[in-house]
Formats: C-alpha cells, structure tokens, sequence
C-alpha cells in the first residue's frame, strides 16, 4: 500500500488558504483521524514519526508554523546557521563515522600528478585538483562575473556532437578530440600553472607535460530578457555568452558542437535524495500534462555504467546520472581525472596523443573500490541545516504564497523516503527538499541545446530548494539556476519559463510586499 499517496503528501495542496495564522479546527479534526487511521493501517516505521505527522498535519490544515518543518533532513537535520552548515554528519548517525571521515578525507584532498607516490594520479587533463575546490565547504560552485573560466572554481564544460546519441546507452556523444567535457588544465605544468595562446606552459615544464584541451571564457552581454511587475517596477535579466579557445594540436575549433555549462551543486541531503522512492518520482511524472495544469514532468532514463541498463536518472542538473556511485566516480575522472573501478580508463582521446603517453604514470584504476565506496558513503549522509526563522509573519505568509502561486507543482516541499539498506539514518524520514527530481521544459531563455539521454535542449531537473538561504554564508555568493547566471532568489525566479510561466507570472502579480515574504521564506530553507 502506498501511505504517501493516501496521506496526499507533497500533492500540491498544502496551505491553499490565503491566511495561514487561521486555525480551521473544523478541518483538522477529522483530517487527524483520518491520517492517524492511515497510519493504523499502514502500520510500519514511518507511520509513528511524530515531525512526520506534523509535518503532514500542517500540509493538510495550513496550520502554521509546522513543529516538525525545522528539520528539512529528516531526523540527521543539523541546526547550525554559519560557514560550515553544509559540512557536518547526520545528528542521527549510527553508522561507520570513521568510514565518514575517511571519506571525507578524500573529498577535501588535493591530488597530484600521474606517476607521484602520494594520491597520485591527476590527469592528464583535468579542471581541478580536488572535489573541494568546486564544492567549497560542500556548498556551490558559480561563474566568474565575467572572463576566462581558468581560474574559476565550480563551473564546468560538458560538450557532445550535434545530433547524436550513443546507439547503446542513448546518451551524448562526445567530440571526438575532446571528448565530452573540456578539460582546460594539464598535468607537467608546474609553476606557475598558466599557458600562452597556443597552450604551452608559460611556467616551469616538469615530466609528462600534457597540454590542456582548451578554455572557455563567460560575458553578460547576450541577449536582454525584461520583466515587468504588475505593481510597477522592472528587471533586466542579463544572458550570459560564452566564447571559446580550442588546442590547435588537436584540430583546433570543431566545426559543430553542443556544449553546457554547469556549476557544481550542493552536498547536503544526497544520500536522502537517493533515498526518495522510484514509486514516489514516477507518481509525480505527468509527461503528457494530464491533468491540464501546464506541468508535466518527466523522468530521465539514463544509463547505469554498473548494471549496463538503463535506469531513472535523478541527480545532476538534467538528472543525467543514476546513483551517487555513478556520479561521485564520473566527477572523479571527469573533472580531476582519477581513474576508479567504474571508470577505469583515463580520459584520453585518440588525437591526444601527450595525453595518452602521461596516462601510464599511476597505475589503473587510480582509486581503491574502498576508496570509492568511503566517499560515496560521505556524500550520503552530509546533513541538511535546518530551516529558520520559522515563527516570523513574513515566511508563515512567504510559503503560503509560494503554494498559492504554484511553485510547489515542481518544487515538492514534503517527502517521505523509502527503506535504505544498512542505513537507517536515511530510511523513512519525513524531509522537505523542495523538489520532484523530474525534468522540466524551463523555456527557450534557458535552453542550452544540448540534449542529455532523455532530457532536451530546454528540460532541466528541478533542483532540491534546502539550504538556500545559507549558500551566501557558506560560498560568499548567491548565484544561481545551472550556470549561475542568477543573482540572487529574485533574478532565479524572474529567469523561469516554460512549465514554470504560471508560477512566474504569479510572482510578478504580486505586490512588492507579497514578493519580499516569498524571498523571505526562501532564505529560511
């Protein structure tokens, strides 16, 4: 029996009343007994968690403030509010803390290049040393305010041939110099790490010099996107354009790619995303819209590397990838360029030829399957902060408005996990991420063209919400939506389209003070 459906949990319907400091006692009533006959029914764990039936009490009767909506993660919720809120265990932990901090360990170390005796094995190419540098205090990653990509942590390349998908795993296809990320540093340049125009080290050449496959560099000066409130008032989005700088010793500039920019996500939370049940993702997919409400969402099927099939994708900004296994080992040869047992071949294609000749320095693969599994065991069980602010006036109403003008059909507030095997930190905990892990048609405003297995040029996955209001006091900026042209909570909203025209337009009929609420509950995530 599914409890979630027959609870109604994350159904859209929380707090659909314009005043949520009334108390409608007539309705909570029999809506507690109700629920509590379903948990007599349901029976198991989840139905006796007393933040749960809060949670799903406050859902219902618009009961305000929610006892149980402090903890967003759960009961492994940390309630810290400072520069290190994305980087702490589950309070609830029971399991291996050492493997914990193993994994940690390796999460923050900083590697060096193939043939080293010492966490060995960088490169050839690569676009940073360690998992922390784009992930800094766990936290996101952003763009430069404008210029060379080269110095600038937390943001990425992805690029694939045009029109084409791998006839097996129905994914992109990478370019066939470059493969389908760019990586845009290279190991044998020693000091300092810099290159000329044709991309020699301009510092001191150490052995295996293998030159970097090119750079990408970030202005604001595309196209304007304006909107007006109806209040009066007007904001001029700013489209970012980039432009790039290819390796002639591998062909130079291909004559068609697509390529996307991605910032590196948050930390917090991913072990209970991956906790979510497929049943409970797939009930929130409407691919065909069939209910008429201008949201579908879809599923992206992707492919599982370990299992050679494919699967439901959920993590990612097109939910590209499967499991935090495949995700944690794909970032590790991606973006640093250590091999793992998952891929267990460096990141050389045929036309390079340096890179291919470096890649033998440290033997493959370059991390231990113990290795592997500790980090994936760290990113599971980051905790989430807890939310804040909770009694104020202006987030009780900022959420109420945030229902009200349908923010909630994608960005689910309330959601209960499934059994995780072995941890029980991660299993049947009421949570409130703020998403559906679905894929979205966001518009053609931020479309990046490139296709991603099931998702296209203009679909991207709802991101989880928890913790926004704390990226500032942790990363020291708040640039959002996938590539960080957002600044700020207002600019992320004003930049939805697609699917999310209903939710935008309502955000900009609102009064100016009905829009500061809908912010300030957004920063109390």
């Amino acid at each position: 029996m599914n409890c979630d459906k027959n609870l109604n949990i994350g159904s859209g319907t929380a707090n659909p009343e314009p005043n949520p400091s009334r108390r409608r006692w007539t309705r909570t009533i029999p809506i507690l007994v109700c629920i509590l006959l379903n948990f007599l029914y349901c029976g198991g764990k989840e139905g006796t968690d007393p933040l749960g039936i809060a949670a799903i009490i406050a859902s219902q009767t618009g009961i305000a403030p929610d006892p149980g909506e402090a903890f967003s993660g759960g009961y492994g919720t940390r309630f810290i509010s400072n520069p290190t809120s994305f980087d702490t265990p589950v309070v609830n932990m029971s399991s291996d803390g050492i493997q914990f901090n193993t994994g940690n360990n390796f999460f923050n170390r900083a590697w060096v290049a193939e043939g080293n005796s010492a966490s060995a094995g960088l490169g050839p190419t690569f676009n940073t040393s360690s998992c922390q540098n784009c992930h800094a205090g766990d936290g996101r990653g952003a763009p430069p305010d404008s210029g060379t990509l080269f110095n600038s942590v937390g943001i990425l390349i992805r690029l694939s041939k045009v029109g084409v998908s791998d006839p097996t795993t129905g994914g992109p296809v990478g370019l066939d110099s470059f493969g389908l990320q760019l990586n845009h540093k290279g190991i044998g340049c020693v000091t300092p790490l810099a290159y000329d125009s044709n991309f020699d080290c301009t510092g001191s050449t150490g052995p295996n010099f293998t030159p970097p496959e090119g750079n990408a560099s970030v202005s604001y000066t595309g196209a304007t996107v304006v909107r007006n409130y109806t209040s009066g008032g007007t904001v001029t989005l700013n489209t970012p354009v980039y432009s790039f700088s290819w390796n002639v010793n591998f062909g130079g500039a291909p004559s068609s790619f697509n390529f996307s920019p991605r910032t590196a996500p948050m930390i917090p939370g991913l072990g209970l995303l991956e906790a979510i049940p497929e049943s409970t993702i797939l009930g929130w997919a409407d691919p065909t819209d069939s209910d008429s409400d201008g949201v579908s969402g879809k599923v992206n099927m992707v492919w599982d590397a370990k299992n050679h099939k494919k699967v439901l994708g959920r993590f990612g900004w097109k939910a590209n990838e499967p499991s935090l296994f495949q995700q944690n080992q794909g970032a590790f040869l991606g973006d640093i360029g250590i091999t793992s047992p998952l891929f267990s071949t460096d990141n050389c294609p045929s036309t390079q030829t340096q890179c291919l000749a470096a890649a033998s320095g440290t033997a493959d693969p370059e991390i231990t399957a113990s290795i592997a599994e500790s980090v994936n065991f760290y990113t599971k069980l980051v905790a989430v902060p807890a939310r804040r602010n909770l009694s104020d006036p202006d987030v009780i109403d900022g959420k109420v408005l945030f229902s009200s003008i349908k923010c909630d059909a994608c960005h689910k507030p309330l959601v209960l996990t499934g059994n995780v095997p072995g941890l029980p930190e991660l299993s049947y905990q009421y949570i409130k991420p703020y998403t559906d892990l679905l894929l979205h048609d966001m518009g053609p405003e931020l479309a990046d063209g490139r296709p991603d297995f099931d998702a296209d040029g203009q679909e991207w996955r709802t991101p989880p919400l928890w913790g926004l209001g704390l990226i500032q006091e942790v990363n020291g900026h708040l640039k959002l939506m996938h590539d960080g042209r957002a600044n700020g909570i207002e600019e992320a909203i004003l930049w939805h389209g697609g699917e999310a025209d209903t939710a935008r337009t309502g955000f900009q009929n609102l009064s100016l003070t009905d829009r500061q609420k809908l912010i300030k509950f957004l920063e109390s995530l």
